[in-house]
């Protein structure tokens, strides 16, 4: 099963898991779908997920071609997000840091939610313009303990290593680490203040993370979001210690204006 199914299986409102699973998979794949493949994808009966497609359909969150009997994300889905990014302060304050970071060395740089240990999803972007450069889409959803954001969220979640090591082992990378060099790497990010992932995520890619702690930090909070950094590893070789302390210092004065 999908790490959609997955979550719709686990929730404790199957309802609403099953529309919010239907929805996400509709974002993520970004084609129309039809029923039956829509329901094998979630592990759904297809008369399960006909009932769920049809009230997204009467919400005008999804929309329906009568013509090829696909789905697909409808405007109102929108109307939502819209009412979002006017309450988020976080993406409106990170921008700037990310257009700057993403000129001055060159890269993609990312805001990222994060959902505990689920999920964290990108909410805000800037690239650098140059010919060749690493990209994704705002909206874009990933486990929560992957490449340089997991590492920052397991070094300062103060999370068990109980819960970390489960999840750990349903991760994919190119060149997967062992659990206890991913250890190791948690622990040097919870010295230095940023994590790095060089080229165990996506080979030859270098991604680093900082997290951004709303209200100052003590041993209660977790971070809420990060910022993210993702360049070609032999580029920024380099330009690593300098992009890491750029990464902290600006994810730290994010983290000052929120609370201002």
């Amino acid at each position: 099963m999908t790490e959609l199914g997955d979550t719709m299986k686990a929730s404790k409102a199957p309802a609403i898991a099953r529309a919010a699973a239907v929805l996400r998979l509709l974002g993520k794949r970004g084609v129309p779908m039809g029923v039956q493949a829509i329901a094998r994808e979630l592990g759904l009966v297809p008369s399960t997920c006909l009932y769920v497609l049809r009230a997204l359909v009467a919400e005008e969150l999804v929309a329906f071609d009568a013509d090829t009997k696909r789905y697909t994300l409808d405007a109102g889905v929108l109307t939502l997000a819209r009412a979002w990014l006017r309450r988020d302060q976080f993406n409106d304050l990170a921008q700037a840091p990310l257009d700057r970071l993403a000129r001055e060395f060159g890269i993609t740089t990312l805001g990222v939610q994060v959902f505990g240990l689920d999920h964290i999803i990108v909410t805000a972007m800037s690239q650098s313009g140059q010919n060749f450069q690493l990209s994704t889409q705002v909206g874009s959803r990933f486990p929560a303990l992957v490449s340089a954001t997991g590492r920052c969220i397991a070094a300062f979640g103060n999370y068990p290593v109980s819960e970390l090591e489960p999840r750990f082992e349903h991760l994919r990378w190119d060149e997967a680490p062992s659990w206890q060099e991913w250890l190791a790497q948690v622990e040097e990010a919870r010295l230095s203040g940023v994590a790095v992932d060089a080229g165990h995520y996506i080979a030859g890619v270098t991604v680093i993370a900082a997290p951004v702690w709303k209200g100052g930090r003590d041993d209660t909070r977790r971070p809420g979001h990060a910022l993210v950094a993702i360049g070609i590893g032999a580029a920024l070789r380099s330009e690593l210690p300098r992009l890491k302390e750029a990464l902290k210092g600006a994810a730290r004065s994010l983290g000052e204006q929120l609370e201002g």
